[in-house]
């Protein structure tokens, strides 16, 4: 049995993104659903060990219109990252240089009380290396493939109309 480069190329992109989601899925990381009254805040804390890039993810499972305002501090409660969110989901992300433990603050600036779900993480990025060449790698494959099998590749011209 003769596999051809395309399926190869098919089973190196699947194999890659099934190895990422693997990856993602058992990231650090602290998961929050809170009811926000008006003017009222929440702070979530996760230790995050060496440099790498973090993740929040704020959903509203009830929006109509509402805002949130979101702040990342760091070790030493400075602001690395603030945002304004006026959309029933939102993934931010953000990078960290130091061991220590980051906070991310969701404070509730619209007249109502909101129901909020916080996700704030590391994406362990650097452990995602491996499967995004592999991913890359299997794209290129069937793209050359794709290209080789299209150059010549003929379509057939009909003869003039005979009437």
């Amino acid at each position: 049995m003769k596999i051809s480069l395309f399926k190869l190329g098919l089973v190196l992109i699947i194999v890659g993104i099934v190895w990422i989601s693997f990856i993602f899925v058992q990231t650090e990381k602290t998961h929050n659903v809170i009811l926000l009254k008006q003017s009222n805040s929440f702070e979530s804390k996760l230790e995050f060990i060496g440099a790498g890039i973090g993740f929040y993810k704020v959903y509203m499972p009830e929006f109509t219109g509402e805002e949130v305002f979101v702040q990342i501090l760091d070790t030493q409660a400075n602001i690395i990252q603030e945002e304004r969110i006026q959309t029933k989901m939102s993934v931010g992300y953000f990078d960290f240089n130091e061991d220590g433990t980051y906070t991310i603050k969701a404070t509730n600036i619209s007249k109502n009380s909101i129901n909020i779900q916080i996700e704030f993480g590391n994406t362990n990025s650097q452990e995602m290396i491996p499967a995004g060449v592999m991913i890359l790698v299997g794209a290129v494959t069937i793209i050359v493939m794709s290209y080789l099998k299209l150059k010549n590749y003929n379509i057939a011209q009909p003869d003039e109309n005979i009437s």
